[in-house]
């Protein structure tokens, strides 16, 4: 942020893009998996847009990363998902507080995307094609979002194309969650 700030020309745009998490069933969370979650999701978000405050020009555009977690019930993946849960509301609020600067906040929630992290909550490697394998069959376009797919539709609230929207939720799951 200081060397924004020192360049002097503020920000039109901040992707605060942080997720992490693990399957957890509720008799085995333990404090220490809560409080990682959740600063990596909730705090790492927070802390970020609220360091990026100052230096956000009139009309600028915030882009927070949700899930489709947070809409729906995935066994022993509560945690990640109540932390997606607070950064769907953080979007709504925060583009309330920031209205009188023109700024517009929206939530991107991506679906099952080919990343390293999807397959890194499988069990052990051995098991990551499987994993990903089931997940692409649960989505009704029958595969996972493709890394770019998912960028575009960011570069989508970022450009002044999304400019008449604000405190929305741009739900990128090959039709997971509206099918």
């Amino acid at each position: 942020m200081r060397a924004i700030e020192e360049r002097g020309a503020g920000l039109d745009v901040v992707f605060a893009n942080a997720g992490s998490g693990e399957f957890r069933p509720l008799d085995s969370i333990t404090v220490e998996h809560v409080a990682n979650t959740f600063d990596t999701n909730v705090y790492g978000t927070i802390f970020t847009v609220q360091k990026a405050l100052p230096l956000l020009n009139e009309g600028a555009s915030v882009v927070l990363t949700g899930s489709t977690s947070a809409v729906s019930g995935i066994p022993a993946f509560g945690v990640y998902a109540a932390s997606k849960a607070a950064i769907r509301s953080f979007g709504r609020t925060w583009a309330a507080e920031l209205m009188g600067r023109k700024i517009r906040v929206n939530t991107l929630v991506p679906g099952s995307t080919e990343t390293p992290g999807l397959a890194g909550l499988a069990a052990s490697p051995e098991e990551a094609p499987g994993l990903l394998k089931g997940i692409a069959s649960g989505v009704p376009m029958g595969r996972m979002a493709h890394p770019d797919e998912i960028a575009n539709a960011a570069l989508f609230l970022a450009s002044d194309q999304s400019s008449f929207m604000t405190g929305g939720e741009l739900f990128v799951d090959g039709g997971q969650q509206q099918l």
